[in-house]
């Protein structure tokens, strides 16, 4: 049996899409992530601007999401987050998350797996661990929940 344990909550926030375009796989996308925080029992910080989500909007609106960036314990470890999976709905809830709209969770599907990385001891956990997470897009961030594969 597969169980899960919260790990954190994260909100990161996100700088207006870079449309890269048409590509042979679908239309390119580029999000650069701005900052953020998250909070959890064992551990809690903020997300640090310079990462980005590279995202793929292929043929069916669906987007294979991609996101690279780092997290700032308030101890001061640094993490690198690689998350990757997939965002769908109906047409219309995807046109309105296009346009900003608040728009209810349960009406699309935002589910990816993280791979974690740190050199700093006390988290070393991470770096044998996998992860998955929920999601909630919102105008200008983006909203997750952390779960360790036990």
């Amino acid at each position: 049996m597969i169980e899960l344990a919260h790990v954190f909550d994260m909100q990161i926030t996100l700088a207006p899409p870079k449309e890269v375009g048409a590509i042979p796989t679908g239309n390119r996308r580029v999000i650069d992530i701005t900052g953020g925080t998250f909070e959890g029992k064992r551990i809690r910080g903020t997300v640090l601007g310079g990462g980005a989500d590279y995202q793929l909007i292929r043929a069916d609106g669906s987007a294979f999401l991609d996101a690279r960036y780092t997290l700032e314990t308030d101890d001061g470890a640094l993490i690198y987050v690689q998350n990757a999976g997939f965002r769908h709905g109906p047409p219309e809830v995807l046109a309105a998350l296009a346009r900003g709209d608040d728009v209810d969770p349960d009406s699309y599907y935002m589910r990816a797996s993280a791979t974690l990385e740190t050199s700093a001891e006390q988290y070393d956990w991470v770096n044998r661990a996998i992860f998955l997470n929920t999601g909630k897009r919102l105008a200008a961030a983006v909203e997750l929940n952390m779960y360790e594969v036990l």
